[in-house]
C-alpha cells in the first residue's frame, strides 16, 4: 500500500542513489538489535518508576520518561542506519516530511500494561520506502519474543517462520481486540460487535498492545484482530509482519485507510472475508 506519493528531496541526491539496492535482511537484523537493546532499557527502568514519573496525556492515556527516552534512543540509532530518513513516532521526538525512507516508531506499545506490571508490552518499528512498507520488527519485552519480516521474506518469531491459522469458520476462531481510550462515538456499535463475537467464536481477548495482537494473528495464536482509535505507529510493523505471514488487513469499510484512519480489521487469509463482513456489519459506514 502506498502511504503517500514520494516527493523527491534535494538534500542529498547521492544518498538515494546509494540506497537503491537496500539490503533489507541486514537492515532488519540491525533494527532487531535496536529493539532488543531498547527493550532491555525499558525492562531495567520498570523497577525505578514511581507515581511522580507518570504523566497523563488524556484519560486512560499515560506516558513516562521511559517512553520518551526509549523513543529518543531508537530514533538516534535509526538515523545512523539511514541518515536522511523521516519519522512517524508516538512521542513526537522526530517528524516526517515525505522522505524516501520513513520509520514508524512506537517505543512502548502497552504503556499502561507496563506500569501495572502486566504483559504484553512491546517495542514496534517499521520502515516504509517510497510509501510502501518494507520492514517490520515487534519485540514483546516480557516473553522476549522478536517478531519480524522484511521485503519479500516470510515472517518470523525468534528465528522460527510463522504463518497465520487456517480456520475459516467463526465458531473455530479466537479473536483479539482492543478497547478505545478516546473516540467513544461508536461505543454501542463496538459492544454489539463484541456481543456477536462472544456468542459465535471461541472467545475474545484484549491484551493491550495492538502491535503484539497483530503478531499473534501472524503466528496463528489469534485468527483475527480488530480495533478502533489506533495510530500509525501502533500498527505499521504488526500489519507488515502479518501480511508476510499470509494475513490481510483493511479498514472497517474494506478500504486501505487502516494506517492513518484509526481503524483496522486483520485476519488470516482463510478467515478474512467472513471476519470483515462481521466487523463491517456493526462498525462500517451505515448505508
Amino acid at each position: 500500500m502506498d502511504i503517500w506519493p514520494w516527493k523527491s528531496s534535494a538534500k542529498n541526491p547521492y544518498f538515494y542513489l546509494k540506497h537503491q539496492n537496500m539490503d533489507y535482511k541486514k537492515l532488519c537484523f540491525q533494527v532487531q538489535g535496536i529493539a532488543r537493546e531498547t527493550g532491555a532499557f525499558i525492562r531495567d527502568e520498570q523497577k525505578k518508576l514511581t507515581a511522580e514519573n507518570i504523566e497523563v496525556k488524556s484519560v486512560a492515556s499515560l506516558v513516562t520518561y521511559v517512553d520518551k527516552t526509549a523513543e529518543q534512543r531508537i530514533i538516534s540509532a535509526l538515523k545512523k542506519l539511514i541518515p536522511d530518513s523521516g519519522f512517524v513516532a508516538e512521542e513526537g521526538t522526530a517528524d516526517s516530511n515525505n522522505e524516501k525512507y520513513t520509520w514508524f516508531v512506537d517505543p512502548l506499545d502497552g504503556t499502561t500494561n507496563y506500569l501495572f506490571g502486566i504483559a504484553p508490552h512491546s517495542v514496534s518499528i517499521a520502515l516504509a520506502e517510497d510509501g510502501v512498507m518494507v520492514l517490520g520488527v515487534v519485540y514483546e519485552i516480557g516473553a522476549s519474543e522478536m517478531f519480524y519480516a522484511w521485503k519479500n521474506s516470510p515472517a518470523y518469531c525468534n528465528e522460527n517462520e510463522i504463518k497465520t491459522a487456517s480456520c475459516s469458520k467463526s465458531e473455530e476462531t479466537l479473536i483479539g481486540t482492543g478497547f478505545p481510550y478516546y473516540d467513544f462515538d461508536r461505543v454501542n456499535d463496538y459492544i454489539e460487535a463484541m456481543r456477536y463475537l462472544m456468542k459465535n467464536t471461541l472467545g475474545l481477548r484484549r491484551f493491550g498492545s495492538a502491535a503484539v495482537d497483530l503478531c499473534y494473528v501472524a503466528a496463528g495464536r489469534f485468527d483475527a484482530f480488530y480495533e478502533q482509535a489506533l495510530h500509525a505507529w501502533d500498527v505499521a510493523a504488526g500489519v507488515f509482519i502479518l501480511q508476510q505471514a499470509g494475513g490481510k488487513t483493511c479498514d472497517f469499510n474494506g478500504g486501505d485507510k487502516w494506517l492513518f484512519g484509526g481503524e483496522l480489521v486483520s485476519a488470516s487469509g482463510s478467515y478474512f472475508n467472513e471476519f470483515y463482513s462481521i466487523i463491517h456489519r456493526y462498525l462500517g459506514e451505515k448505508q
